[in-house]
């Protein structure tokens, strides 16, 4: 290619070029030197589907500088893959002259490309924001000047954001699931202690003024959770994590999650104990006409056969890693042999575009299962 002064042509010179002709082709101005690299341009090959966001001013490049960075939508995750193409790609600007009629005489050429990104759909990486979380759990009813406002271990909301590698709706879904609250700003996780207390306070309140536990009216609730010491914000906030939303200001307090608050502390003073035992003493925890069984406990407690008797111990899924091959790591740590009805609840949680719990299972797992109708069993791969 020759240097040239004349920029005619330009991009549609190559493309309405005629078939079997010819088009001169020379350097632009801003090509680089010889002794330049050549990285001033970078293609990126897009799904149709995803020009808006980025006609919209509505995609972020996340990650810390030792992280691999990810590309994010408002609801959706992907990693950037460099292509490398056995050709090379010509970047042609479009046409300087001015005259549509005349025809243009060369094409020159800004850059050459050795290949192109890609986005990949990907999982977001949201382990790092529990354990972010997880560094100082709040108790509204201990004192700032006993340890809980460090500040270098507090975030807000553009600082979670610039941390985590996930979309914005990722990161509110799993704030969500983790029972987080904003409070003066940051983000925190409210000790463990504190919301089960408040629980009980709730629900022996709704013992005392008759309230039932399938339709609890905020306007009544919160009073009076505040006259004992708990602010509205935490009352409302205790509601949302152990209930749901039945109507505009009515709340049922869900069973699963009252019963995994009361498991939880039980086994957290013994470890390990019999599972009728368990069971028994649990019954007597939750309130009256609560349902309890080992299904309503899946992905929290694990029961193993010993001899004879079956015992329980807390194994919760929300301590696991999100990513697949960690996960099944650990869990074939925990348990060599696992049955499918075991192992289910432990992986249901996982999402892997385009990977299904069945896939997940041929790429971590070998199948054991002698018959038709006996038990599969999984053992790591």
């Amino acid at each position: 290619m020759d240097e040239e002064k004349s920029l005619r042509g330009g991009s549609e010179g190559i493309l309405n070029l005629p078939f079997n002709s010819s088009l001169r082709i020379t350097y632009h101005p801003l090509f680089p030197h010889r002794h330049q690299p050549n990285n001033q341009f970078l293609l990126l090959e897009l799904d149709p589907t995803l020009l808006p966001y980025f006609y919209n001013n509505q995609v972020t490049v996340r990650g810390d500088p030792d992280e691999e960075a990810v590309l994010c939508t408002p609801s959706s995750t992907y990693a950037l893959k460099f292509v490398s193409t056995s050709n090379s790609v010509f970047l042609i600007p479009p046409p300087s002259f001015e005259n549509p009629m005349q025809k243009p005489l060369s094409s020159p050429v800004i850059e050459l490309s050795p290949g192109h990104m890609e986005l990949l759909c990907v999982a977001p990486q949201l382990d790092k924001l529990k354990s972010l979380l997880s560094t100082v759990t709040y108790n509204p009813n201990i004192t700032d000047d006993e340890g809980q406002e460090e500040a270098s271990c507090l975030f807000t909301w553009s600082d979670l954001i610039s941390k985590v590698q996930a979309s914005d709706q990722e990161l509110k879904d799993r704030l969500n699931s983790l029972s987080a609250i904003e409070i003066n700003g940051k983000w925190r996780i409210l000790d463990q202690g504190f919301m089960s207390d408040t629980l009980e306070l709730l629900i022996r309140n709704a013992t005392i003024h008759g309230w039932p536990l399938g339709a609890l009216r905020e306007d009544l609730v919160l009073p009076v959770l505040e006259a004992d010491g708990v602010s509205l914000e935490f009352g409302c906030h205790c509601l949302k994590a152990f209930g749901r939303e039945k109507d505009v200001g009515v709340w049922a307090l869900c069973e699963r999650a009252v019963c995994v608050n009361y498991a939880r502390k039980i086994l957290g003073k013994v470890g390990k104990m019999k599972s009728e035992n368990f069971l028994m003493k649990l019954q007597r925890r939750v309130p009256e006409g609560f349902a309890v069984g080992m299904e309503m406990l899946e992905g929290e407690v694990l029961a193993e056969r010993v001899g004879a008797e079956v015992w329980v111990r807390a194994f919760s899924v929300s301590s696991l890693p999100s990513d697949p091959a960690e996960r099944f790591s650990i869990l074939f740590k925990e348990r060599q042999r696992w049955e499918s009805q075991d192992l289910e609840p432990y992986i249901r949680d996982l999402r892997v575009p385009c990977l299904s719990s069945d896939s997940l299972l041929i790429k971590y797992t070998r199948r054991i299962q002698p018959t038709a109708d006996s038990v599969p069993i999984f053992t790591a791969r």
